[in-house]
């Protein structure tokens, strides 16, 4: 068994490692009880396309980001605390395979894996990251998750006012339902407070009235509060594109490497194999 001298210098490497990749524009990563518990190349979808993204599993984050240069450097760096997390598991189509949902407060999204067996290990071991973070720290689980947006080809037509799309009626995204819409059906703008707490996000006017009704009943609860009556809902706000030039496409596919706790070292994991 690795002693414990040897794990926390390893680990200390690896965790300095990904955080190098990332540059001078990523966050420091470094925390004396954060543990790298896993990584690997997932396919994640945007508002075009599916793209390659390198995934970093913490015992208290989940780090993503854009390659560069052959997967030697990454860049567009985001951390997910654990615990804010939700992940439902997806059916395959034809199109996709081996898909699954994450759902975070301020932003969700699909990614894929390669196999089945690699798509249930990351699921697996984000869950037990989370278990175990949420049975150790004073940390309560996320109540309320961004909405995910339709990919921009799932629609001609605004999904509101249904006039066809163009090259002067351009596709929005309400922040709120995720839908796909047009400007003269997205002009309003509201705070979604688990999204951000005091920006003003685009949402479609049937959101918007919506979240008045929401208010008004809320303040209607509160006034049957006072008075005892006890019968008294990018940066994610930011559009996605796609890959600007210096990224490049990375065609290889690298397994996803684990640490194996009985012996603190990374082993990979081949398609098909756990």
């Amino acid at each position: 068994m690795m002693d414990q001298r040897s794990f926390k210098m390893e680990n200390l490497q690896r965790l300095r490692e990904v955080e190098n990749s990332f540059g001078p524009s990523g966050a420091p990563l470094f925390k004396p009880s954060r543990i790298l518990r896993g990584e690997g190349r997932l396919m994640k979808r945007g508002r075009k396309k599916w793209q390659p993204k390198a995934f970093f599993l913490f015992n208290d984050v989940l780090v993503y980001g854009s390659f560069v240069l052959n997967g030697r450097w990454h860049k567009n760096q985001k951390i997910i605390p654990l615990e804010s997390v939700k992940l439902e598991d997806m059916e395959d189509s034809e199109e996709v395979k081996h898909q699954w949902l994450i759902r975070t407060p301020s932003k969700s999204f699909f990614v894929s894996a390669t196999s089945y067996e690699e798509k249930q290990a990351w699921m697996e071991h984000i869950q037990e990251c989370q278990s175990a973070l949420l049975l150790c720290g004073n940390l309560q689980p996320g109540k309320k998750f961004a909405a995910t947006w339709m990919p921009d080809q799932a629609a001609c037509k605004c999904m509101r006012c249904l006039r066809r799309f163009t090259t002067t009626n351009r596709r929005h995204h309400c922040r709120k339902c995720g839908f796909i819409v047009c400007n003269s059906c997205s002009r309003q703008r509201t705070v979604i407070s688990h999204i951000h707490p005091t920006k003003q996000l685009r949402v479609c006017a049937l959101c918007h009235l919506r979240s008045d009704e929401e208010e008004e009943e809320e303040e209607v609860h509160n006034v049957s509060r006072q008075r005892g009556d006890s019968t008294g809902n990018s940066s994610s706000g930011e559009e996605e594109f796609a890959s600007s030039s210096d990224e490049e496409d990375v065609q290889a596919c690298p397994s996803s490497s684990w640490m194996i706790a009985e012996t603190g070292t990374y082993v990979c994991m081949l398609p098909g194999h756990l």
